[in-house]
């Protein structure tokens, strides 16, 4: 139930959009019902009840960070009269935004649930690392050199 309308602020603002559409999903029951299960350390998967889907009726699109899962359920001739129908099958178009370097990495239909696998593939230069610390200038007995002082009064900047 939405407990507050936001269309009149479209009226009065501009530039907006985008906040007030995160504020309209928020308000909106997520469909179809989904898991987010993190399995490794860089390794994840959502798990999404599709019922009554195909492979051949969910499509993935992924466009930079976000991950695009729509359904699309073709209406196929009856020939027999649902007298109650509680598995839902509408259309549905869910949308997930993915960190930076996260890709799929499948995707397939098990009893009802769509399972798509991610990781988490962060390239060698960006990663963190370790720098070694040597003592290669003061070894050999080296002591470090005092600079003589000049006899020569030093010129003022004028």
């Amino acid at each position: 139930m939405r407990t507050f309308d936001v269309a009149p602020l479209y009226r009065s603002t501009i530039g907006y959009d985008r906040l007030f559409d995160m504020l309209d999903h928020s308000t909106r029951p997520d469909w179809p019902p989904y898991n987010i299960v993190k399995k490794g350390d860089n390794e994840y998967c959502i798990s999404m009840a599709v019922a009554g889907f195909s492979p051949s009726d969910i499509s993935l699109t992924q466009t930079g960070t976000q991950l695009l899962v729509e359904g699309t359920k073709r209406k196929q001739p009856e020939a027999y009269e649902v007298l109650h129908q509680g598995i839902a099958s509408r259309d549905f178009k869910q949308t997930f935004n993915l960190a930076d370097h996260v890709k799929v990495v499948s995707a397939d239909i098990e009893n009802g649930l769509l399972m798509i696998d991610f990781v988490r593939e962060v390239p060698e230069a960006l990663k963190p690392r370790k720098i070694e610390i040597s003592q290669t200038r003061m070894e050999g007995g080296a002591e470090p050199k005092q600079l003589k002082q000049s006899d020569e009064p030093v010129a003022k900047a004028a």
